[in-house]
Order: C-alpha cells, then sequence, then structure tokens
C-alpha cells in the first residue's frame, strides 16, 4: 500500500529537506547569501512602485533564516540600508553639502533598526523566535525606535489583502510571524498568490467627488518659507481648481508659509469669491520652536486643523536644543491630535515623513476615519525615491482599509 503525501504532508517533506540543505551550508556562506538577498528585498519592495511592496514581507523569513546573531545584523542592515538608499543624496540636497552627512544620517537610523532585531534575534525556531520578532515589529512602529521605523514589512498589507481593514492588518501579521516556522515556504506562496491576484485587479485609492490634491513644483531650500509671490501664485493654483469645480483644495506641506495675520488676511480675501475651500499645509511659530501644521482656510474663517505628530529628526525636529537651552526645532505631537473634521468629513492626516512610519496611520485608523490626507514637501529628494516610497505606503494603507486619499506634494 502506498503512502499518499499530498496536501500538509508534502509541503512539510518539502520545508523539511530545504531546512536540511540550507543547515548543511557553512555559516559564512548563508550569511552573505541572505545578506545579498536582503538588499535585493529592501531595494525592490521600496522602489517607489506600491505594486512592489509586499516583497519586503520577505525580510522576516530572511531574518529567521540567519544562522547566528551576527548573519542576524548583516540581513537586517543590509535591508534597511536598500530600503532607505535615498537618504544620502536627500539630505545632501536639503543641507547643500557633501554626502558626509547623509551617510551618517543614513547610518545612525540604520542602527535602531539594526539593534532591535540583532537583539531580538534567537536561534530558537518555532513560537519563541515568533514572539521575538512580534516584539521587534511592535518597537519598530512606535516611538522611541519606531521614530526611524521606515521600510516595516507590514506595510505591504494593503497590497496583500486589499479592503480587509483590521482582519488583513491581522492576516499580514499573523503571516509574518508564521515565516518564523517551517512553514515559511507556504506563507510565501499564499502571500504570492495574493498579492498576484490584487496586481491583477489594482486600481488605486479614489478621491472624494469635490476633492483634489494640487502639486507644486517651487522647489526649496533649507528655512526658507512661502515668500509673496508664491503666495500669490499658490493662490491662482487654488482659484483654477476651483473654477473647474472642486470644492475642497488639498495643498502641499508648508504651501502657506509661516502662518501669519497678513497671509490669513491675504488668503481669506483671495477666497472672497471663491466656492472652495482649502486645506494647506503652514508654520505656525511659538516662544520655543514652531508647529508644522495643516489649516483650513475659508472666506469667513482659518484654523488649525492638525499639528504634526512626527516632523523629520534632525532636519526640523531637534530635541536637543530644548537640553541647551535652545530653541527653534518642529514640536513632535506624538500621539495627540489622530483625525479632524473637515467639509463634513473626518479626515486622516499624514504629512510626509509620516507617511513612511506605522503608528501615525494606525493611532487614526481606530477613530473611523473616512478620508486619508497626505501632504508633502520633497523638494530635497530630488534624483531619489524618498517621495514614491511615501506614495506607495500612503496608497497601501489606504487600499487597506478602502478609503479614498488625497495626495499633494511640493517638488
Amino acid at each position: 500500500m502506498t503512502r499518499d503525501i499530498s496536501g500538509p504532508s508534502r509541503s512539510t517533506a518539502f520545508s523539511a529537506a530545504l531546512s536540511r540543505f540550507w543547515s548543511s551550508r557553512p555559516d559564512l556562506l548563508r550569511s552573505g547569501l541572505l545578506t545579498v538577498a536582503a538588499v535585493a528585498v529592501g531595494a525592490l519592495g521600496w522602489s517607489g512602485e506600491p505594486l512592489l511592496l509586499p516583497i519586503a514581507m520577505l525580510f522576516p523569513a530572511l531574518w529567521a533564516l540567519a544562522p547566528s546573531r551576527v548573519g542576524a545584523v548583516l540581513v537586517s542592515a543590509g535591508y534597511f540600508l536598500a530600503a532607505s538608499h535615498g537618504l544620502p543624496k536627500g539630505v545632501a540636497n536639503f543641507y547643500s553639502s557633501g554626502f558626509g552627512a547623509g551617510i551618517a544620517l543614513w547610518i545612525g537610523a540604520a542602527l535602531a533598526f539594526v539593534l532591535v532585531h540583532a537583539i531580538m534575534w534567537t536561534s530558537r525556531q518555532g513560537a519563541g523566535r515568533a514572539g521575538r520578532y512580534l516584539l521587534a515589529a511592535v518597537l519598530m512602529s512606535v516611538p522611541p525606535f519606531g521614530i526611524v521605523g521606515w521600510a516595516h514589512p507590514i506595510t505591504a498589507a494593503g497590497i496583500v489583502f486589499p479592503g480587509w481593514g483590521w482582519w488583513g492588518l491581522a492576516a499580514a501579521a499573523i503571516g509574518l510571524l508564521a515565516m518564523m516556522t517551517r512553514f515559511w515556504p507556504i506563507v510565501i506562496l499564499t502571500f504570492g498568490g495574493l498579492w498576484i491576484m490584487s496586481a491583477a485587479n489594482w486600481t488605486g485609492p479614489t478621491v472624494p467627488e469635490g476633492w483634489i490634491g494640487v502639486d507644486t513644483g517651487f522647489g526649496g531650500r533649507q528655512d526658507v518659507y512661502a515668500n509673496y509671490e508664491q503666495q500669490l501664485e499658490t493662490v491662482a493654483l487654488v482659484r483654477d481648481a476651483a473654477a473647474k469645480g472642486h470644492a475642497v483644495v488639498v495643498l502641499p506641506e508648508g504651501a502657506a508659509g509661516i502662518w501669519t495675520h497678513t497671509v490669513e488676511r491675504l488668503w481669506r480675501d483671495a477666497l472672497t469669491d471663491v466656492d472652495a475651500t482649502v486645506i494647506t499645509g503652514a508654520i505656525v511659530v511659538a516662544d520655543s520652536g514652531y508647529d508644522n501644521v495643516i489649516m483650513g482656510i475659508s472666506a469667513d474663517t482659518t484654523a488649525v486643523l492638525y499639528r504634526q505628530r512626527m516632523p523629520v529628526p534632525v532636519s526640523m525636529w531637534q530635541p536637543w536644543l530644548s537640553l541647551t537651552g535652545g530653541g527653534g526645532g518642529a514640536k513632535a505631537h506624538f500621539f495627540a491630535n489622530p483625525v479632524f473634521d473637515f467639509a463634513g468629513l473626518r479626515i486622516a492626516p499624514l504629512i510626509c515623513y509620516e507617511q513612511l512610519l506605522i503608528w501615525p496611520v494606525l493611532q487614526a485608523l481606530p477613530h473611523a476615519p473616512e478620508v486619508i490626507v497626505a501632504p508633502g514637501n520633497g523638494w530635497w529628494t530630488a534624483d531619489t525615491g524618498i517621495v514614491a516610497n511615501q506614495m506607495s505606503a500612503a496608497k497601501a494603507w489606504a487600499q487597506l482599509f478602502d478609503h479614498p486619499l488625497v495626495i499633494a506634494t511640493n517638488l
């Protein structure tokens, strides 16, 4: 009598054979191959194309397959550095300098990711390893480590499970944890099949009726904000959008510059005969620094709708200034104001850098937002994929919960 090894038994036998083959390779060779694979996964998954995001979900399997803690360090570093490879160029653009500062910040940001994954790695397979990866994933999702928690594999949940909402997030998390077990080949094949189905039917997030995100090409410089001429050009863009029938116009981060009474009068006067309201980024100066905000503007009123929870570290958020008695940096309102109401809808705001992180969007979603608004200011990202990766992440979250998405970026 022959034994039927179909179904789970065949999959288990394949996994066991693969494990025996892999374990017979020298540790150095395995670590090297895994690191090369991690670099490829980071570069492809975070290439700026939303449909390629699920490739990043292979990282946990590579991390789990590392033969030693040193191997886990190499895999983690390879993945993160490849995923964020545009940072040195972006920092050089921002500071109008060489690549030295950019490389230092690039490596510094990677250290947090590598440290967490190095400490959490264990040679024990099964539930122990899964629990440790879960802790690593959570640590990289919330402050303090989550402040540089870019390239998180869970971001791809919306591409693999579009419209599934919290169930999709849970399914993605369980799948990532299952990659810590001998069933990882089955998980990868399952995710791959769902990914192909999603890609075949991909349409991208919708925009609410009557809304429009207006991109601008004003460029920028460090510590330089919208001057009078730029304000007039931006007003003209709003008036043009309103003339085409758009009732809500979303502008990029910082589009209104430093918010003063003079700027307020300019905008309210400009909208007197315009049947539209505006959501725009601006800077509100305070005694000990400034807030990067989203303003709501109409002919009748203006209001601060949102204060950014996580400005860009170093270039904007500079908490060390308070230790020296200095000021001037952007304030971080870590867990404040996750949503706001505007034009009859509840909005989940994600300003620029926040689009790459995990807790800002997950904090907003329990409040049942109806639209995700994602303004950005990417003038300093020329010749990098940073803005494209931000947009990919925002689109993935919008797809996961089937929410409309409005993006507006200054380049």
